[in-house]
């Protein structure tokens, strides 16, 4: 078990170093032969798990390794023409880690547990930014028609807000000063 989270550490690391381009084109070589080597032992890893599985079925009815056994076959099935897809998916073998580390493991099935109490937040928040987008073209339109000139535009410029990217010197700071009183919409919206 350690050992298959040090290569899947060992595999990530190297992944990253793939996107220096001048670590890739003095030893671009070398990590292609260490990654399929790692390949060739996750493979042989997937291959053990089936074996000592009860059954087929008990393996593939278990959605992490499920999970584990398609990221190791994209790596084995996605070669020549889809050498870029390859590498990119080569990136999710990390995510292999998440099945292996028993809290990471813990974490995300408590994440997909609350997806269902999500869907519930989301309304409330489209909603909101439903409401707000609506009283902001309707006060701000004429103030500033690139931010708030359409609903669509208004909706992006909340989430513009939202996120806290200048929002405070690019979009209030603008309308506050042709009016005064616009500062309750963006502070009550934050």
């Amino acid at each position: 078990m350690n050992i298959i989270i040090s290569l899947i550490i060992i595999n990530a690391i190297l992944i990253g170093l793939e996107t220096y381009p001048q670590i890739a084109n003095t030893y671009g070589h070398w990590l292609m032969i260490i990654d399929a080597t790692l390949l060739w032992i996750f493979t042989v890893e997937i291959v053990i798990r089936l074996i000592g599985s009860t059954s087929i079925k008990a393996f593939f009815t278990d959605p992490w390794s499920v999970f584990d056994f398609v990221i190791v076959l994209s790596g084995h099935l996605l070669v020549g023409s889809y050498v870029t897809v390859l590498r990119i998916l080569r990136v999710l073998r990390v995510l292999r880690a998440i099945s292996i580390i028993p809290s990471l493991r813990k974490m995300v099935n408590a994440l997909l547990l609350t997806i269902p109490s999500m869907g519930t937040i989301l309304l409330l928040l489209g909603l909101f930014f439903y409401v707000y987008g609506v009283i902001g073209t309707l006060l701000y339109h004429s103030i500033a028609p690139e931010y708030f000139g359409t609903l669509h535009q208004s909706l992006l410029t909340l989430f513009q807000v939202i996120t806290l990217e200048s929002w405070a010197s690019g979009v209030m700071r603008p309308i506050l000063a042709e009016d005064p009183s616009s500062w309750w919409y963006f502070v009550t919206f934050i």
